[in-house]
């Protein structure tokens, strides 16, 4: 574990407003989960898509080389939640990809 996974970021869920805790080394489904958020999920190591989602705001990384996002969606801020990390405060859309 490096020292920033010991930070604590916010996660607030766009859909309803609802903000919860987001350890920086917990992945964001892991957080939404935790919270009680019905959170669709399947595969939770980034194959499925079951789980996708977008970053309105904030910053997130992908705890694995290449998740199953194409390019294009990770351009327009697509992301992963069962295999993504928060790296700042993350307003999370979804699930789904953005409209």
């Amino acid at each position: 574990m490096f020292e920033h996974d010991t930070k604590t970021w916010r996660l607030t869920v766009a859909a309803t407003g609802q903000t919860l805790p987001a350890p920086a080394g917990q992945t964001l489904l892991r957080s939404l989960l935790d919270a009680g958020v019905a959170w669709p999920a399947s595969c939770r190591n980034g194959t499925c898509r079951t789980c996708i989602g977008w970053v309105e705001e904030g910053r997130a990384r992908h705890g694995i080389e290449w998740p199953g996002l194409l390019p294009e969606e990770k351009a327009q801020g697509a992301v992963l939640p069962c295999v993504a990390y928060p790296e700042s405060d993350v307003c999370l859309g979804g699930p789904g990809l953005k409209p």
